[in-house]
């Protein structure tokens, strides 16, 4: 695992742009990170990095934005278990060629596929964090 640090929001941002570069359809990226650790921001750098000029939010309400079939960025902090994200056709995103990236991924963890990359992001302090990829 590599690590990068950042030392502010657009720093991470464009860092996530570059790693965007990296991802191919269908891949399944995990971001982990405690509240406020940078995931969303993270985010919209990944979208920025796929050419995606829609503003990305977090989808805390709705669980799962879609940007253009593209990006799918998931919010599974108030999913209560793996049967309630099923219910809700989450899974079938999966295997619909696009980018996922997951929040709060171990509440859905029985139905993540095999091979997920993760990106875990440790707040260091106001600014600064680091990202282990």
């Amino acid at each position: 695992m590599a690590v990068y640090i950042s030392d502010s929001r657009e720093a991470t941002e464009a860092f996530a742009e570059e790693y965007a570069k990296t991802l191919c359809g269908g891949d399944v990226v995990l971001l982990d990170g405690d509240m406020g650790a940078g995931k969303t921001v993270f985010a919209k750098g990944v979208a920025k990095g796929l050419g995606i000029e829609e503003e990305v939010t977090s989808p805390t309400y709705a669980y799962m934005n879609d940007y253009d079939g593209r990006l799918f960025h998931y919010d599974c902090y108030r999913i209560e278990s793996a049967a309630q994200a099923e219910n809700l056709g989450l899974a079938d995103y999966f295997d619909m060629g696009g980018i996922c990236l997951i929040e709060w991924a171990q509440n859905i963890a029985p139905l993540l596929p095999p091979h997920c990359k993760r990106v875990r992001l440790v707040k260091l302090d106001e600014n600064r964090r680091q990202i282990e990829y």
